[in-house]
C-alpha cells in the first residue's frame, strides 16, 4: 500500500514508521469490499481506533483482522500491512492522539499555501516562492504556537520526555518548558 512512502522513511531514517490518516485509509481500505459491507466493515475497524490504550488499540486490530480474514481477505491483508503505520499514534502519549491520528492540520496548510499560490499565479524566480511560503508557514506557526495551541509547551515536554525516557522527569520537564 505504501511501499515508496515506507522506502523513502527507511532510506532517511531507521526505525521510522509513517503515519496515515485513519479517515484516508478507511476510505482506501473501504475499496477492498463490497459496497453493501461498506458500513459494517468502517464501523469494526473505527473500533480499533476507540481503544483506551496502545496494548488495547493493538489487540482490537488484530481481532479485527482476524474477523475480515474469512470474509474480505484483501481487506485484512491491507489492513495487516498498514498496522504499524495506522497505529503510530500509540507510540505518543494518549493526550496527543487526537491531535495526531488525522493529518488534517497538515491539509489545510497545504490548501492554504495552495491558495496564495494560485493568487499569484506566476512567480518571477524561485526566491519569491521561498518568501511567500515562509511567510505563510510562519503566520500558521504563529497561529499554532499563540491563538490555537495546538499542543501546549508542557505537554510537548512532558511528551518528549515520557516517549525518549519512558517515564517524566519533574526536573528536566520545568527546564524544557521554561526554555520554550
Amino acid at each position: 500500500m505504501l511501499a515508496w512512502l515506507r522506502a523513502g522513511a527507511a532510506h532517511s531514517q531507521a526505525g521510522l514508521t509513517v503515519g496515515v490518516c485513519r479517515t484516508h485509509f478507511l476510505r482506501n481500505l473501504l475499496t477492498k469490499v463490497p459496497k453493501s459491507a461498506g458500513p459494517f466493515v468502517a464501523t469494526i475497524v473505527r473500533s480499533i481506533f476507540a481503544q483506551p490504550d496502545a496494548p488495547t488499540t493493538h489487540a482490537q486490530h488484530a481481532r479485527v483482522i482476524e474477523q475480515l480474514a474469512d470474509r474480505f481477505p484483501a481487506a485484512a491483508e491491507m489492513l495487516e500491512d498498514a498496522g504499524s503505520d495506522i497505529l503510530a499514534f500509540t507510540s505518543f502519549p494518549q493526550p496527543h492522539w487526537r491531535q495526531i491520528w488525522s493529518n488534517n492540520p497538515q491539509e489545510r496548510l497545504n490548501k492554504e499555501i495552495r491558495r496564495r499560490t494560485d493568487v499569484v499565479g506566476i512567480f518571477p524566480d524561485r526566491d519569491s516562492v521561498v518568501r511567500l511560503v515562509g511567510m505563510v508557514l510562519c503566520e500558521q506557526h504563529d497561529e499554532w504556537a499563540v491563538v490555537r495551541r495546538y499542543m501546549s509547551a508542557d505537554s510537548l515536554a512532558k511528551a518528549r520526555l515520557e516517549v525518549i525516557n519512558g517515564e517524566p522527569i519533574e526536573e528536566a520537564r520545568g527546564e524544557l518548558v521554561a526554555a520554550s
